[in-house]
């Protein structure tokens, strides 16, 4: 996780259950993670493609305004309900939901999301904007599906590159403030042609393949299990696609960490198919965490 002295937790809301839940879970976060929480409506009129509630068609600016205020204060409040110390600020920000969230992950420890939303975050997850936030974050973003289960290990996506390595250090450390256990899955696949022109080896040992992934998947984790000694590690080598492996090892998860650049079978994981497979059908929160070094201006 990232070491931002004093940063928030930053979470987007608009008023859907999807954002509450997110608000909920953010506050947990929070809490944990011994930081103030902060709650956050992007506004953008007048395009706003659903009303914030039973409020008139012909509502001026200011009105509107209100409304969106009510929002996050309504969301502060739920906050609150989950650790009444907790310090809690608000912020109604002009602008889109891409490019408000962007600005506001420079400055945050974690970005939280609900999976599906209205009006403002409504596109968040609907085609590239999802990609967009997921890819240029600032900070690791955390996608939630309504309330995440409080048992289960925390799973980790591993492609053996250099890049993975801050997922893996945020899937460890998040193991060890939940005190679960961490599996790390390493999905690969026997050689096989993907397109004109590929060459395929005529001849290979299965055994030496595999015992070269299971190699990768050792070394990925090695480093980060002696930093913490306390988190129990099981190591996972799937035969399968890397999104197949991941969503299937997510159903018993209470944190599914992917990260945002990589080699291999999870090199594209944010950048195309993979990525929405996963992001659509993970049936545990979601947390994307980019390598520091691949920060781009929004």
């Amino acid at each position: 996780m990232t070491d931002r002295a004093g940063a928030p937790v930053v979470v987007g809301v608009d008023g859907s259950p999807s954002a509450l839940d997110a608000v909920r879970v953010a506050a947990r976060e929070a809490v944990a993670r011994h930081r103030p929480l902060r709650v956050v409506n992007a506004f953008l009129w007048p395009l706003l493609g659903t009303p914030l509630g039973p409020v008139s068609a012909a509502l001026p600016d200011d009105g509107l305004r209100q409304e969106a205020g009510k929002l996050v204060g309504e969301a502060a409040d739920e906050a609150r309900k989950i650790d009444a110390e907790l310090r809690v600020t608000g912020e109604v920000v002009d602008g889109g939901p891409v490019a408000v969230l962007l600005r506001e992950s420079r400055n945050a420890a974690l970005l939280v999301l609900g999976h599906r939303g209205l009006g403002g975050f409504a596109e968040l997850l609907v085609g590239s904007a999802a990609v967009q936030l997921s890819a240029r974050a600032d900070c690791p973003v955390l996608v939630v599906r309504s309330e995440p289960r409080a048992d289960g290990p925390v799973v980790v996506g591993v492609d053996g590159s250099a890049l993975s390595g801050e997922a893996i250090g945020f899937a460890f450390a998040e193991a060890a403030q939940r005190g679960a256990e961490l599996v790390a899955v390493h999905a690969w696949l026997y050689p096989s042609p993907v397109g004109p022109g590929d060459i395929v080896p005529l001849a290979y040992d299965p055994e030496k393949l595999r015992a070269e992934e299971e190699r990768v998947l050792a070394e990925a984790v090695a480093g980060w299990a002696d930093r913490y000694p306390e988190v129990r590690v099981r190591q996972k080598l799937v035969a399968a696609s890397p999104a197949r492996a991941l969503v299937e090892e997510s159903t018993d998860a209470q944190l599914t960490v992917v990260g945002a650049h990589g080699r291999g079978s999870l090199g594209g994981l944010l950048l195309g198919s993979v990525s929405h497979a996963v992001l659509h059908h993970s049936r545990s929160p979601l947390a994307i965490v980019r390598h520091h070094k691949d920060r781009v201006a929004a």
